[in-house]
């Protein structure tokens, strides 16, 4: 399989699963990174350089003591993560729709 299409379902959905994460409770970027990585098998390894600027620009929390800065959903932030919810769901619905058709037709024949 092309490693593109991969890399493009991963960065499409690793905002998400982020907020995913950060709405379980008040959590901070390495924390996120080792949760990510015991999925690293599917998702790959979470890298610092790729998940810090998405957590930066998803609006962080104030640093806690200047040690570690902790990160935790606003109301805009459950708003969105709900939305990507309900998209992502109508989304996966669609395609396994299509992919069970196309199994179907593979079956026939």
């Amino acid at each position: 399989m092309d490693d593109r299409y991969v890399q493009q379902f991963k960065k499409g959905a690793l905002e998400m699963i982020l907020l995913s994460l950060i709405g379980r409770g008040e959590t901070y970027g390495y924390a996120i990174i080792t949760e990510l990585n015991r999925s690293a098998a599917v998702l790959g390894y979470a890298k610092e350089g790729t998940i810090y600027p998405i957590l930066y620009r998803l609006a962080p929390a104030a640093a806690n003591g200047g040690v570690k800065k902790y990160y935790a959903l606003t109301p805009r932030g459950t708003e969105v993560l709900q939305e990507l919810t309900a998209f992502w769901g109508n989304y996966t619905d669609c395609v396994n729709g299509y992919l069970a058709a196309y199994r179907k037709t593979e079956e026939a024949t």
